[in-house]
């Protein structure tokens, strides 16, 4: 397996803790150390350590960086600013969704672009195909490691390694140069979990000694080590978009629910903007919506959904929810069967199982 997947730099510290790896878009990462349900329950109740060391980093600077990114993203960047993220999204010109992604303002003409793993390559090569002399792209994901610590515990736990005052970084904000135990950081509160926590961004070398730091801080807290499994059912829970299952080129932001990073009155005429008008002025041909199981079934990626015996739509992530006990799912279906309360039938396992459009987030925290 691991003669041509890419590896993190805690790799190492993966066996040390247990870690059952898998191949996540041609990166071998830890799918989960003690079991995904124990680590979804320490995130929800404590604390969780994410290696997410395999994210794509890209610096964009230069004159020209803040009209390129107008032009090349859908929300508003002219909005931020220093030391201030924002959630958005990159679209071809049919509105079909290349990334969604984090724009850190670091300065002026100073972005840094955090991107989906399995996206870098496609990513950079669409930004360098859309840049002007005036803007430098620089793919930086080899020199930069990723932590992420979730959860209720996250800010005691890490407060005790750091004299930066944690409480004083808000949502959507972060700084940079904060010292971690002794290690160099940017440090950012994002989240894609549902719950409280830091984005630690540093070199790869720092990255193995804070994994052991930090998991050494927090064990009386109550703090594991976390992989992709758990990762993935929070942020669901959360309401949250994966890559390729509830955006693609193929989904619109808009049809995926995101409108709130679409800004169509933004002076910039971004890429994707006019189909994207098109689609808010029309009504989207597809909305995703949440649905939970009412007969006995998990409905899972895939899964052809029908009202009537007429297909109308599939599942884009299903699980027994960790935190709710239910079996929930996305499904991106026709806009004329999208409405809340409507009953929909999930085909599993070639049963035709009944299913309700219920509200999303499925799980917000107090």
């Amino acid at each position: 397996m691991s003669g041509t997947l890419k590896r993190t730099p805690l790799f190492d510290s993966y066996v040390r803790y247990n870690g059952k790896t898998i191949d996540f878009g041609g990166w071998e990462l830890p799918v989960q150390f003690s079991s995904i349900k124990a680590e979804h329950e320490a995130v929800r109740t404590k604390a969780g350590l994410f290696d997410v060391s395999h994210m794509g980093e890209v610096l964009v600077s230069g004159e020209g960086a803040l009209p390129f990114l107008q032009k090349l993203v859908t929300n508003d960047v002219a909005k931020l600013v220093d030391g201030q993220a924002q959630y958005t999204a990159m679209c071809y010109e049919d509105g079909g969704t290349i990334d969604d992604l984090l724009i850190y303002k670091r300065g002026e003409n100073d972005y840094l672009l955090v991107v989906n793993a399995s996206n870098i390559e496609k990513d950079v090569s669409w930004m360098k195909k859309q840049a002007n002399e005036d803007v430098q792209i620089d793919n930086q994901s080899e020199n930069w490691a990723l932590l992420a610590l979730q959860g209720p515990k996250a800010e005691t736990i890490l407060q005790r390694l750091t004299d930066e005052p944690l409480s004083e970084i808000r949502f959507f904000r972060f700084k940079d140069n904060v010292d971690i135990a002794g290690e160099k950081t940017l440090l950012s509160r994002t989240g894609y979990t549902g719950e409280n926590g830091f984005e630690i961004y540093c070199s790869p070398e720092a990255a193995v000694i804070l994994w052991d730091r930090i998991l050494t801080e927090g064990k009386e807290d109550g703090l594991v080590p976390t992989g992709l499994g758990a990762r993935d059912t929070l942020r669901f829970e959360a309401g949250l978009p994966l890559y390729g299952q509830e955006l693609s080129k193929e989904i619109s932001p808009l049809e995926a629910g995101l409108g709130f990073v679409v800004k169509l009155k933004k002076e910039e005429d971004f890429l994707g903007k006019s189909v994207l008008a098109a689609q808010k002025q029309d009504g989207v041909p597809r909305k995703l919506v949440g649905i939970e199981m009412i007969d006995k079934g998990i409905p899972r990626t895939g899964y052809p959904v029908y009202h009537n015996d007429e297909l109308v739509g599939e599942v884009t992530t299903g699980t027994q929810s960790p935190t709710l006990k239910k079996n929930i799912g996305f499904a991106l279906v026709n806009q004329e069967v999208s409405d809340l309360g409507q009953e929909l039938e999930v085909e599993v396992r070639n049963k035709k199982l009944k299913a309700l459009i219920i509200e999303t987030p499925f799980y917000k925290r107090s």
